[in-house]
């Protein structure tokens, strides 16, 4: 079950200003944010720059799996409006299923052009300018256009309430055109001015540590993710993943150096107090490794790894009393799994030497 709290993730770089900027401004609302999805995440924002570096099937697949994990998402200017950066819309009462219904826009895709801010609102109520972008999308993708060929159109022309004035037609699945007067010219074109993008540089190492860590090349990723926080050193998840990626080649003592990084900047980091334990435990360091564990449990009971791993920790180290009381609560949390048929042995062999000793 997912902890509802004040942390907001951020998939893909935000097109407005730089990650570090936004994260200071959710701050002086009391809030968190980091990158991507972690357990405490209630929210996750899709940044606007998704759609330069992935094609449309990864968005939808990323989407899928985004909404499996059971946060919110929203888009970028749901999130500039949550800090109260981007002034809200004039309200209207149209509902999602009342504009589906009058557009025959197809769900799915509406959902995809809601999620990268292809429309007025970015969530309910939908105002009547949603309605006719709806219909224009829904033509749009009947002519053979692609949701994300609209949503790219889309950024590239200025505000979406402008489109409400303009005839737009497919220029096959990538291209959308609109149509002044006997004239045809694409939306993203000369035409049109183009919005610079904000560079960010630290955004940049960051998707090239991510591949790198994905393909196994843990010492590339770890310096990438240094240079991450070279640029911006609150970057508790770039600390984080560096010091997973210096655990997976056996540096050790760096490894923790970034883990406690982690931990500083974003006390609440709970996966980061847990991977940090798992290295101490490792390490044989049980004391602090157990005080890790337990700092991941307050900060979050419902982690079931934490408690396992307590559970386990506390076997080895001859504390059958306290094994079984985490054993007890682990099966609170899971009752089917291979895990939860471990711990109940644990308790069962627990028991029987516990009998033993008052005997």
């Amino acid at each position: 079950m997912r902890k509802a709290d004040s942390t907001i993730g951020i998939v893909g770089a935000l097109s407005a200003f730089p990650r570090r900027l936004a994260a200071r401004a959710l701050a002086t609302k009391g809030s968190r944010l980091r990158r991507g999805n972690t357990r405490h995440t209630s929210t996750l924002v899709l940044g606007q720059t998704l759609l330069d570096k992935l094609s449309d099937a990864e968005i939808e697949a990323k989407v899928a799996a985004l909404r499996e994990s059971g946060a919110a998402l929203i888009s970028e200017n749901g999130f500039l409006r949550l800090l109260g950066l981007l002034s809200a819309p004039e309200q209207s009462n149209l509902s999602r299923q009342s504009l589906l219904d009058q557009s025959k826009l197809e769900a799915r895709a509406f959902d995809l052009l809601v999620l990268f801010d292809a429309f007025e609102h970015h969530t309910e109520p939908y105002s009547f300018r949603d309605l006719i972008l709806s219909r224009k999308y829904a033509g749009l993708l009947a002519g053979g256009a692609t949701w994300g060929a609209i949503a790219r159109s889309v950024h590239r022309s200025g505000p979406v309430q402008s489109l409400t004035a303009m005839s737009l037609h497919p220029g096959g699945p990538k291209r959308i055109h609109a149509l002044f007067g006997d004239d045809r010219a694409e939306l993203d074109g000369q035409r049109i001015l183009p919005l610079a993008p904000v560079e960010d540089e630290s955004e940049q190492y960051f998707e090239l540590a991510e591949a790198a860590e994905a393909n196994g090349l843990f010492a590339e990723a770890a310096v990438l993710y240094g240079h991450c926080l070279a640029i911006d050193p609150s970057d508790s998840v770039a600390a984080y993943n560096r010091g997973n990626c210096l655990r997976a080649i056996h540096d050790n003592s760096d490894a923790a150096a970034s883990y406690m990084q982690a931990i500083k900047r974003d006390p609440e980091f709970v996966e980061a107090w847990f991977n940090y334990a798992g290295l101490l435990r490792e390490e044989g360091k049980i004391g602090p490794a157990r005080e890790h564990l337990s700092r991941a449990i307050e900060i979050d009971p419902d982690y079931a790894d934490a408690v396992y791993n307590l559970a386990t920790l506390e076997y080895d180290a001859g504390e059958l009393a306290q094994a079984r009381r985490w054993w007890v609560r682990y099966l609170e949390l899971d009752q089917n799994s291979e895990w939860a048929r471990t711990a109940a042995r644990g308790i069962a062999y627990a028991d029987a030497q516990l009998r033993k000793s008052a005997g």
